[in-house]
Protein backbone atom coordinates (compact mmCIF):
# COMPACT_ATOMS: atom_id res chain seq x y z
CA UNK A 1 0.00 0.00 0.00
CA UNK A 2 1.80 3.57 -0.93
CA UNK A 3 1.29 6.44 1.65
CA UNK A 4 1.29 9.64 -0.08
CA UNK A 5 4.16 12.52 0.64
CA UNK A 6 1.47 14.06 2.52
CA UNK A 7 0.00 12.00 4.78
CA UNK A 8 3.92 10.89 5.47
CA UNK A 9 4.56 14.17 6.35
CA UNK A 10 1.61 14.67 8.52
CA UNK A 11 2.54 11.42 10.85
CA UNK A 12 5.74 12.49 11.38
CA UNK A 13 4.47 15.71 12.58
CA UNK A 14 1.85 14.36 14.61
CA UNK A 15 4.89 11.97 16.55
CA UNK A 16 7.37 14.89 16.65
CA UNK A 17 4.33 16.68 19.28
CA UNK A 18 2.97 13.59 20.61
CA UNK A 19 5.51 14.24 24.19
CA UNK A 20 5.80 17.53 24.99
CA UNK A 21 8.88 19.45 26.17
CA UNK A 22 10.01 18.78 29.65
CA UNK A 23 9.32 22.30 31.54
CA UNK A 24 10.78 23.45 34.94
CA UNK A 25 9.48 25.94 37.31
CA UNK A 26 11.73 28.99 37.29
CA UNK A 27 13.34 28.82 40.45
CA UNK A 28 15.08 25.38 38.83
CA UNK A 29 17.44 26.90 36.45
CA UNK A 30 21.44 28.44 36.01
CA UNK A 31 23.24 30.19 38.19
CA UNK A 32 21.14 28.89 41.55
CA UNK A 33 22.31 27.70 44.39
CA UNK A 34 21.71 23.87 45.84
CA UNK A 35 21.05 23.54 49.70
CA UNK A 36 23.59 21.71 51.02
CA UNK A 37 23.20 18.66 53.92
CA UNK A 38 19.50 18.51 53.04
CA UNK A 39 17.81 16.26 50.13
CA UNK A 40 17.09 18.47 47.45
CA UNK A 41 13.80 18.45 45.54
CA UNK A 42 14.56 19.13 41.77
CA UNK A 43 10.85 18.53 39.92
CA UNK A 44 8.85 19.76 36.65
CA UNK A 45 6.33 18.96 34.20
CA UNK A 46 5.52 17.17 31.25
CA UNK A 47 3.50 14.55 29.67
CA UNK A 48 1.62 11.74 31.84
CA UNK A 49 3.89 8.37 31.84
CA UNK A 50 7.24 10.63 30.61
CA UNK A 51 10.66 9.26 31.49
CA UNK A 52 12.57 11.40 33.05
CA UNK A 53 16.27 11.31 34.41
CA UNK A 54 18.24 14.05 36.48
CA UNK A 55 21.65 13.73 36.70
CA UNK A 56 23.95 16.30 38.98
CA UNK A 57 27.50 16.01 40.98
CA UNK A 58 27.64 12.16 39.95
CA UNK A 59 24.38 11.36 41.38
CA UNK A 60 21.25 10.04 38.76
CA UNK A 61 17.86 10.01 39.78
CA UNK A 62 14.61 9.23 36.98
CA UNK A 63 11.23 9.66 37.42
CA UNK A 64 8.32 8.95 35.87
CA UNK A 65 5.49 11.64 35.50
CA UNK A 66 2.16 11.00 37.25
CA UNK A 67 -1.21 11.84 35.38
CA UNK A 68 -1.25 14.64 35.56
CA UNK A 69 2.19 15.46 34.32
CA UNK A 70 4.23 16.29 37.35
CA UNK A 71 7.59 14.70 38.27
CA UNK A 72 9.78 14.92 40.89
CA UNK A 73 13.13 13.49 41.99
CA UNK A 74 15.15 13.83 44.99
CA UNK A 75 18.75 14.40 45.06
CA UNK A 76 20.80 12.61 48.44
CA UNK A 77 22.16 15.27 50.44
CA UNK A 78 24.93 17.62 48.84
CA UNK A 79 28.07 18.96 49.95
CA UNK A 80 29.05 22.47 49.56
CA UNK A 81 30.87 23.55 46.27
CA UNK A 82 32.40 26.84 44.77
CA UNK A 83 32.80 24.72 41.76
CA UNK A 84 30.32 25.88 39.26
CA UNK A 85 28.14 22.81 37.71
CA UNK A 86 25.97 21.50 35.53
CA UNK A 87 22.98 19.78 35.83
CA UNK A 88 21.12 17.59 32.98
CA UNK A 89 17.25 16.85 32.60
CA UNK A 90 16.22 14.61 30.01
CA UNK A 91 13.06 13.61 28.90
CA UNK A 92 11.75 14.12 25.33
CA UNK A 93 14.22 16.70 25.57
CA UNK A 94 17.38 17.86 27.34
CA UNK A 95 17.91 20.59 29.42
CA UNK A 96 21.23 21.43 30.94
CA UNK A 97 21.27 24.03 33.66
CA UNK A 98 24.88 25.70 34.30
CA UNK A 99 27.07 27.23 36.75
CA UNK A 100 25.03 26.05 39.61
CA UNK A 101 27.23 26.08 43.44
CA UNK A 102 25.67 24.36 46.47
CA UNK A 103 25.43 26.02 49.93
CA UNK A 104 23.09 27.69 51.99
CA UNK A 105 19.58 29.19 50.73
CA UNK A 106 17.48 31.35 52.36
CA UNK A 107 14.12 33.19 50.86
CA UNK A 108 13.40 36.29 51.91
CA UNK A 109 10.08 37.83 52.15
CA UNK A 110 7.50 40.39 53.42
CA UNK A 111 6.16 43.70 52.93
CA UNK A 112 8.02 47.13 51.97
CA UNK A 113 10.68 47.14 54.27
CA UNK A 114 12.01 44.27 52.83
CA UNK A 115 10.77 44.93 49.49
CA UNK A 116 13.02 48.02 49.60
CA UNK A 117 15.75 47.93 47.06
CA UNK A 118 19.88 48.09 47.73
CA UNK A 119 18.93 50.89 45.67
CA UNK A 120 17.04 52.73 47.87
CA UNK A 121 19.66 52.25 51.58
CA UNK A 122 21.92 54.14 52.89
CA UNK A 123 24.88 54.00 50.72
CA UNK A 124 23.53 52.75 48.31
CA UNK A 125 26.44 53.76 45.45
CA UNK A 126 28.91 52.40 47.68
CA UNK A 127 27.37 49.12 48.16
CA UNK A 128 26.09 48.88 44.86
CA UNK A 129 29.39 49.63 43.57
CA UNK A 130 30.71 46.86 46.36
CA UNK A 131 28.45 43.74 45.51
CA UNK A 132 30.76 41.85 43.52
CA UNK A 133 30.14 38.60 45.05
CA UNK A 134 29.99 35.40 42.67
CA UNK A 135 29.44 33.14 44.75
CA UNK A 136 26.15 34.74 46.30
CA UNK A 137 23.51 34.04 44.24
CA UNK A 138 19.90 36.13 43.64
CA UNK A 139 15.90 34.99 42.50
CA UNK A 140 13.82 37.59 42.68
CA UNK A 141 9.85 37.31 41.98
CA UNK A 142 8.82 39.90 39.50
CA UNK A 143 5.88 42.07 39.60
CA UNK A 144 3.11 41.68 42.15
CA UNK A 145 0.28 38.76 41.42
CA UNK A 146 -2.08 37.17 43.19
CA UNK A 147 -4.19 33.81 42.44
CA UNK A 148 -7.11 32.02 44.09
CA UNK A 149 -5.79 28.70 43.65
CA UNK A 150 -1.88 27.57 43.94
CA UNK A 151 0.36 27.99 40.59
CA UNK A 152 3.22 25.76 39.57
CA UNK A 153 5.92 27.61 37.12
CA UNK A 154 6.10 31.12 38.48
CA UNK A 155 8.64 34.21 37.18
CA UNK A 156 11.89 35.14 37.76
CA UNK A 157 15.43 33.85 37.03
CA UNK A 158 18.40 33.59 39.12
CA UNK A 159 21.34 35.89 38.69
CA UNK A 160 25.24 35.84 39.67
CA UNK A 161 25.26 39.04 42.54
CA UNK A 162 26.77 42.20 41.14
CA UNK A 163 27.26 45.97 40.64
CA UNK A 164 24.39 44.75 37.25
CA UNK A 165 21.82 42.99 39.23
CA UNK A 166 21.96 43.77 42.88
CA UNK A 167 20.17 47.34 42.85
CA UNK A 168 16.76 46.09 43.01
CA UNK A 169 17.21 43.02 45.16
CA UNK A 170 16.20 43.27 48.70
CA UNK A 171 18.33 45.53 50.81
CA UNK A 172 17.89 43.44 54.08
CA UNK A 173 18.30 40.12 52.07
CA UNK A 174 21.19 41.31 50.24
CA UNK A 175 23.36 42.33 53.65
CA UNK A 176 22.19 39.17 55.56
CA UNK A 177 23.25 37.32 52.28
CA UNK A 178 26.19 38.71 52.38
CA UNK A 179 26.95 38.17 56.35
CA UNK A 180 26.30 34.93 56.37
CA UNK A 181 28.35 34.12 53.22
CA UNK A 182 31.22 35.93 54.93
CA UNK A 183 30.88 34.52 57.71
CA UNK A 184 30.80 30.84 57.26
CA UNK A 185 32.42 31.09 53.49
CA UNK A 186 29.70 28.82 51.63
CA UNK A 187 27.95 30.13 48.57
CA UNK A 188 24.48 31.78 49.31
CA UNK A 189 21.08 31.39 47.17
CA UNK A 190 18.73 34.03 48.27
CA UNK A 191 15.30 34.56 46.72
CA UNK A 192 13.15 37.41 47.18
CA UNK A 193 9.43 37.56 47.10
CA UNK A 194 7.63 40.83 48.33
CA UNK A 195 4.96 43.23 47.87
CA UNK A 196 4.83 46.49 50.15
CA UNK A 197 1.74 47.20 51.49
CA UNK A 198 0.62 43.44 52.51
CA UNK A 199 -1.01 42.01 55.21
CA UNK A 200 0.58 38.45 56.70
CA UNK A 201 -3.33 36.69 55.57
CA UNK A 202 -2.46 36.53 51.87
CA UNK A 203 0.79 35.08 52.71
CA UNK A 204 -0.40 32.38 54.60
CA UNK A 205 -1.04 28.33 52.99
CA UNK A 206 -4.50 26.81 53.52
CA UNK A 207 -2.87 24.35 55.80
CA UNK A 208 -1.03 26.96 57.90
CA UNK A 209 -4.34 28.56 59.15
CA UNK A 210 -5.81 25.15 59.49
CA UNK A 211 -3.09 24.57 61.92
CA UNK A 212 -4.09 27.33 64.27
CA UNK A 213 -7.73 26.74 65.08
CA UNK A 214 -8.28 30.23 65.91
CA UNK A 215 -8.24 30.93 62.35
CA UNK A 216 -10.45 28.42 61.04
CA UNK A 217 -12.53 31.29 59.17
CA UNK A 218 -9.29 32.30 57.20
CA UNK A 219 -8.99 28.55 56.19
CA UNK A 220 -12.27 28.03 55.07
CA UNK A 221 -12.37 30.96 52.99
CA UNK A 222 -9.05 30.31 51.45
CA UNK A 223 -10.00 26.74 50.93
CA UNK A 224 -12.90 27.92 49.40
CA UNK A 225 -11.53 29.46 46.04
CA UNK A 226 -12.19 28.17 42.68
CA UNK A 227 -10.08 28.63 39.37
CA UNK A 228 -12.05 32.12 38.83
CA UNK A 229 -12.77 32.93 42.09
CA UNK A 230 -12.57 36.97 42.17
CA UNK A 231 -9.58 37.64 45.02
CA UNK A 232 -7.63 40.41 45.85
CA UNK A 233 -3.84 41.14 47.25
CA UNK A 234 -5.64 41.21 51.18
CA UNK A 235 -7.59 37.26 50.29
CA UNK A 236 -6.14 35.30 52.16
CA UNK A 237 -3.52 32.50 50.76
CA UNK A 238 -3.55 34.68 47.58
CA UNK A 239 -0.11 36.36 47.19
CA UNK A 240 0.84 32.94 48.46
CA UNK A 241 -0.44 31.05 45.94
CA UNK A 242 1.32 33.12 43.03
CA UNK A 243 4.19 33.99 44.77
CA UNK A 244 5.57 31.45 47.29
CA UNK A 245 4.03 28.40 46.02
CA UNK A 246 5.62 28.04 42.60
CA UNK A 247 8.87 28.19 44.95
CA UNK A 248 8.35 25.40 46.64
CA UNK A 249 9.32 22.93 47.71
CA UNK A 250 13.14 24.22 46.78
CA UNK A 251 14.92 22.91 49.60
CA UNK A 252 16.05 25.80 52.03
CA UNK A 253 17.86 26.34 54.90
CA UNK A 254 15.30 28.68 56.31
CA UNK A 255 13.61 32.19 56.02
CA UNK A 256 13.88 35.67 56.90
CA UNK A 257 10.26 37.82 57.40
CA UNK A 258 9.76 41.85 57.40
CA UNK A 259 6.27 42.59 57.68
CA UNK A 260 3.72 43.75 60.63
CA UNK A 261 3.36 47.40 59.72
CA UNK A 262 -0.24 46.18 57.63
CA UNK A 263 -1.46 44.63 60.86
CA UNK A 264 -0.12 46.81 62.89
CA UNK A 265 -3.68 47.65 64.68
CA UNK A 266 -3.70 43.32 66.02
CA UNK A 267 -2.31 42.20 69.14
CA UNK A 268 -2.98 38.53 69.72
CA UNK A 269 -4.37 38.16 66.32
CA UNK A 270 -1.24 38.50 65.08
CA UNK A 271 0.93 36.24 67.20
CA UNK A 272 -1.79 33.54 65.66
CA UNK A 273 -1.24 34.31 62.03
CA UNK A 274 2.26 34.00 62.87
CA UNK A 275 2.48 30.92 64.01
CA UNK A 276 0.23 29.97 60.66
CA UNK A 277 2.35 31.29 58.80
CA UNK A 278 5.35 29.61 59.94
CA UNK A 279 4.14 26.18 59.96
CA UNK A 280 2.42 26.57 56.22
CA UNK A 281 5.75 27.78 54.73
CA UNK A 282 7.55 24.73 56.77
CA UNK A 283 4.66 22.09 55.41
CA UNK A 284 4.83 23.67 51.97
CA UNK A 285 8.67 23.61 51.65
CA UNK A 286 9.06 20.18 53.43
CA UNK A 287 11.27 21.06 55.94
CA UNK A 288 9.72 20.78 59.40
CA UNK A 289 12.60 22.74 61.01
CA UNK A 290 12.77 25.40 58.18
CA UNK A 291 14.93 28.15 60.66
CA UNK A 292 12.51 31.67 60.27
CA UNK A 293 13.57 34.99 61.91
CA UNK A 294 11.90 37.72 61.92
CA UNK A 295 12.22 42.00 62.24
CA UNK A 296 10.40 43.27 65.08
CA UNK A 297 8.89 46.53 63.40
CA UNK A 298 10.92 49.82 63.57
CA UNK A 299 9.94 53.44 65.30
CA UNK A 300 7.91 55.48 63.78
CA UNK A 301 6.35 58.86 64.25
CA UNK A 302 3.02 58.20 63.20
CA UNK A 303 1.03 61.19 62.10
CA UNK A 304 4.33 63.54 63.05
CA UNK A 305 3.34 63.67 66.52
CA UNK A 306 7.32 64.52 67.80
CA UNK A 307 7.50 67.45 64.92
CA UNK A 308 4.14 68.90 66.04
CA UNK A 309 5.59 68.49 69.84
CA UNK A 310 2.36 66.49 71.26
CA UNK A 311 3.33 65.20 74.55
CA UNK A 312 -0.04 63.37 74.95
CA UNK A 313 1.38 59.66 73.80
CA UNK A 314 -1.89 57.99 74.36
CA UNK A 315 -4.09 59.16 71.49
CA UNK A 316 -1.68 57.02 69.43
CA UNK A 317 0.43 55.56 72.32
CA UNK A 318 -0.63 52.22 71.77
CA UNK A 319 -0.74 51.68 68.49
CA UNK A 320 2.14 48.60 67.29
CA UNK A 321 2.65 47.90 70.93
CA UNK A 322 0.67 44.81 71.13
CA UNK A 323 2.02 44.49 67.50
CA UNK A 324 5.63 44.25 68.51
CA UNK A 325 4.09 42.47 71.83
CA UNK A 326 2.51 39.60 69.44
CA UNK A 327 6.04 39.16 67.01
CA UNK A 328 7.72 38.71 70.71
CA UNK A 329 5.82 36.11 71.84
CA UNK A 330 5.61 33.85 68.43
CA UNK A 331 9.52 33.30 69.66
CA UNK A 332 7.80 30.00 71.44
CA UNK A 333 7.91 29.11 67.90
CA UNK A 334 10.73 26.38 67.77
CA UNK A 335 13.51 27.60 65.26
CA UNK A 336 13.03 31.42 65.33
CA UNK A 337 14.25 34.17 66.10
CA UNK A 338 13.49 37.83 66.32
CA UNK A 339 16.00 41.36 64.93
CA UNK A 340 14.70 43.98 67.21
CA UNK A 341 15.44 46.97 65.52
CA UNK A 342 13.34 49.91 67.35
CA UNK A 343 16.70 51.83 66.92
CA UNK A 344 17.10 52.08 63.44
CA UNK A 345 14.44 55.10 62.80
CA UNK A 346 15.81 57.76 61.07
CA UNK A 347 16.57 60.12 63.75
CA UNK A 348 16.13 63.15 61.34
CA UNK A 349 12.88 62.21 59.67
CA UNK A 350 10.94 59.09 62.35
CA UNK A 351 8.24 59.84 60.06
CA UNK A 352 9.25 57.90 57.57
CA UNK A 353 7.67 54.23 57.27
CA UNK A 354 10.92 52.84 55.90
CA UNK A 355 13.63 53.64 57.53
CA UNK A 356 17.04 53.66 54.99
CA UNK A 357 19.44 51.60 57.54
CA UNK A 358 18.94 47.98 56.18
CA UNK A 359 22.41 46.95 56.42
CA UNK A 360 21.73 46.88 60.57
CA UNK A 361 18.53 45.21 59.76
CA UNK A 362 19.74 42.34 57.99
CA UNK A 363 22.83 42.20 59.90
CA UNK A 364 20.57 41.42 63.19
CA UNK A 365 19.02 38.83 61.23
CA UNK A 366 22.19 37.12 60.39
CA UNK A 367 23.36 37.32 64.12
CA UNK A 368 20.18 34.64 64.89
CA UNK A 369 21.03 32.85 61.94
CA UNK A 370 24.75 32.66 62.84
CA UNK A 371 24.36 31.41 66.33
CA UNK A 372 21.30 29.05 66.06
CA UNK A 373 21.12 27.83 62.74
CA UNK A 374 25.18 27.53 62.23
CA UNK A 375 26.15 26.96 65.65
CA UNK A 376 28.39 30.28 66.38
CA UNK A 377 27.01 30.32 70.18
CA UNK A 378 30.09 32.44 71.07
CA UNK A 379 27.62 34.99 69.82
CA UNK A 380 24.74 36.91 71.48
CA UNK A 381 21.72 36.42 68.78
CA UNK A 382 19.58 39.68 70.37
CA UNK A 383 19.64 42.28 72.93
CA UNK A 384 17.82 42.10 75.93
CA UNK A 385 14.96 40.36 76.11
CA UNK A 386 12.44 40.72 79.11
CA UNK A 387 12.52 37.26 81.47
CA UNK A 388 10.59 38.20 84.89
CA UNK A 389 9.69 41.12 87.03
CA UNK A 390 10.10 40.84 90.95
CA UNK A 391 8.30 43.12 93.22
CA UNK A 392 10.66 44.92 96.05
CA UNK A 393 8.34 46.90 98.07
CA UNK A 394 8.34 50.34 96.09
CA UNK A 395 10.46 49.19 92.97
CA UNK A 396 10.51 46.47 90.50
CA UNK A 397 13.56 44.68 89.65
CA UNK A 398 13.51 43.25 85.89
CA UNK A 399 15.55 40.22 84.56
CA UNK A 400 16.67 39.59 80.90
CA UNK A 401 17.83 36.95 78.31
CA UNK A 402 20.41 37.76 76.16
CA UNK A 403 21.90 40.11 78.23
CA UNK A 404 25.21 39.11 77.26
CA UNK A 405 28.52 40.62 79.18
CA UNK A 406 25.99 43.19 80.84
CA UNK A 407 23.42 46.29 80.63
CA UNK A 408 24.35 49.49 79.05
CA UNK A 409 22.51 52.67 77.89
CA UNK A 410 23.60 52.82 74.69
CA UNK A 411 23.52 55.02 71.75
CA UNK A 412 23.19 54.22 68.31
CA UNK A 413 23.71 56.58 65.33
CA UNK A 414 23.13 55.63 61.47
CA UNK A 415 25.44 52.01 60.39
CA UNK A 416 27.96 53.25 63.24
CA UNK A 417 28.08 50.34 66.16
CA UNK A 418 25.91 51.19 69.22
CA UNK A 419 28.58 53.61 71.76
CA UNK A 420 27.65 53.29 75.46
CA UNK A 421 26.51 57.07 76.66
CA UNK A 422 28.39 58.15 78.89
CA UNK A 423 26.24 59.36 82.19
CA UNK A 424 23.33 58.48 80.31
CA UNK A 425 19.76 58.30 81.94
CA UNK A 426 17.60 55.18 80.92
CA UNK A 427 14.22 56.40 78.73
CA UNK A 428 11.16 55.23 77.89
CA UNK A 429 9.82 53.06 80.90
CA UNK A 430 6.77 53.82 82.39
CA UNK A 431 5.62 52.08 85.81
CA UNK A 432 2.16 51.50 87.35
CA UNK A 433 0.33 50.66 90.59
CA UNK A 434 -3.06 49.01 91.01
CA UNK A 435 -5.12 51.67 90.03
CA UNK A 436 -3.65 51.17 86.38
CA UNK A 437 -2.14 54.88 86.63
CA UNK A 438 1.25 54.99 84.46
CA UNK A 439 4.16 57.41 85.21
CA UNK A 440 7.78 58.27 83.73
CA UNK A 441 9.70 56.00 85.72
CA UNK A 442 13.62 56.34 86.94
CA UNK A 443 15.39 53.32 85.34
CA UNK A 444 18.72 52.21 87.11
CA UNK A 445 20.86 49.42 85.47
CA UNK A 446 22.60 46.92 88.00
CA UNK A 447 24.80 44.63 85.83
CA UNK A 448 22.15 42.27 83.88
CA UNK A 449 19.18 43.77 85.74
CA UNK A 450 17.11 46.87 85.57
CA UNK A 451 15.63 48.55 88.48
CA UNK A 452 12.69 50.44 87.81
CA UNK A 453 10.15 53.29 90.08
CA UNK A 454 9.11 56.11 90.46
CA UNK A 455 8.13 58.62 93.85
CA UNK A 456 4.68 58.54 92.22
CA UNK A 457 3.90 54.82 92.71
CA UNK A 458 4.49 53.60 96.32
CA UNK A 459 3.29 49.92 95.37
CA UNK A 460 4.03 49.24 91.79
CA UNK A 461 3.00 46.11 89.85
CA UNK A 462 4.06 46.51 86.44
CA UNK A 463 6.15 48.05 84.21
CA UNK A 464 6.05 49.39 80.51
CA UNK A 465 9.06 50.18 78.18
CA UNK A 466 8.98 51.54 74.76
CA UNK A 467 5.71 50.07 74.24
CA UNK A 468 3.73 52.24 71.46
CA UNK A 469 4.42 53.28 67.77
CA UNK A 470 7.44 55.53 68.15
CA UNK A 471 9.79 55.03 71.73
CA UNK A 472 12.17 57.52 69.56
CA UNK A 473 14.44 57.97 72.83
CA UNK A 474 14.23 54.04 73.69
CA UNK A 475 17.93 53.24 74.83
CA UNK A 476 18.33 49.75 77.08
CA UNK A 477 21.14 47.79 75.07
CA UNK A 478 23.52 45.06 76.26
CA UNK A 479 27.01 45.81 75.89
CA UNK A 480 27.20 43.67 72.89
CA UNK A 481 25.59 46.60 71.14
CA UNK A 482 21.89 45.41 70.49
CA UNK A 483 18.69 46.76 71.68
CA UNK A 484 16.38 45.90 73.98
CA UNK A 485 12.97 44.86 72.78
CA UNK A 486 9.67 46.62 74.02
CA UNK A 487 7.94 45.23 76.38
CA UNK A 488 5.51 45.43 79.24
CA UNK A 489 4.45 43.37 82.18
CA UNK A 490 1.13 44.06 82.60
CA UNK A 491 -1.67 42.11 80.78
CA UNK A 492 -4.60 45.04 80.55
Amino acid sequence: MKISIGVYIFSIFITSFCWAAIELPNVIGSNMVLQRDLPVPIWGFGEPGEKVSVNFAGQSKNATTNEKGDWMVHLDKLSESFTPSTLVIKGTNEIKLENILVGEVWICSGQSNMEWGVKQSLNAQEEIAAANHPTIRIFNVPGHTVHPIPQRKGRGQWEVCSPQSIPGFSAVGYAFGRRIQQSINVPVGLIGSNWGGTRIEPWTTVGGFKSVPELSNLADQAASYKSDSKIGAGSPSAIYNSMVHPLTPFALRGAIWYQGESNGNEGESYYQKKHALVNGWREAFQNPNLAFYWTQLCSWDHGNLLKKGSPDKNAWARDWGPLREAQFKALDIPNSGMAVIIDLADAHNPGDIHPRNKQDVGWRLAQWALHQTYGKKELIPSGPLLAKQEIEKDKIRLSFNYAGRGLMVGEKKGTEPTKPLQNGKLAEFEITGADKKWFPADAQIEGQQVIVSSPQVKRPVAVRYAYYICPIRANLYNQEGLPASPFRTDNW
